[in-house]
């Protein structure tokens, strides 16, 4: 595995958007601190990976826009877009997220959002998986209608 700090985060963040948390805990060190603020961090490996586990049994997918990334040491920020998806709901949003890596495994995962934002863009996720929906009981109320 790779100690370059930059090379450790990008690949965390693919195993995650490909659902492998086995793979994505590959790149996180045995005392890693997760933190989504201003909620509590997780500590250790084991709670991280409760949480991972959790995010890949309610999802269906994920992925992460990185827009940015900026090194200094073994400190590694992103800006990225989150994609959140469960069926056809998704929901995506900004994060800055700050990762600092030792020996070439996260030891800190901060991400930053706005939780305002978040709560929209679920929202607007939920509406349009609804309005798919009506839109397919109003074709199927036509075609009916039609064959009549």
């Amino acid at each position: 595995m790779t100690e370059d700090p930059q090379a450790v985060v990008t690949g965390f963040l693919k195993a995650l958007e490909d659902l492998d948390i086995d793979r994505a805990l590959t790149f996180a060190a045995s005392d890693i601190v997760y933190q989504n603020v201003p909620l509590p961090p997780a500590r250790g490996v084991a709670a991280v990976e409760k949480q991972l586990r959790l995010m890949a049994r309610f999802g269906s997918g994920f992925e992460a826009r990185t827009h940015h990334i900026a090194v200094d040491g073994n400190i590694v920020l992103t800006e990225r877009t989150d994609v959140l998806r469960r069926g056809a709901w998704e929901a995506e949003f900004w994060v800055c997220g700050t990762f600092e890596v030792e020996g070439g495994r996260i030891v800190l995962w901060r991400d930053y959002f706005d939780w305002t934002t978040v709560l929209a863009a679920s929202a607007k996720g939920a509406g349009r998986v609804a309005l798919a929906g009506a839109r397919t009981l109003i074709g199927r109320y036509r075609a009916r209608s039609a064959v009549r």
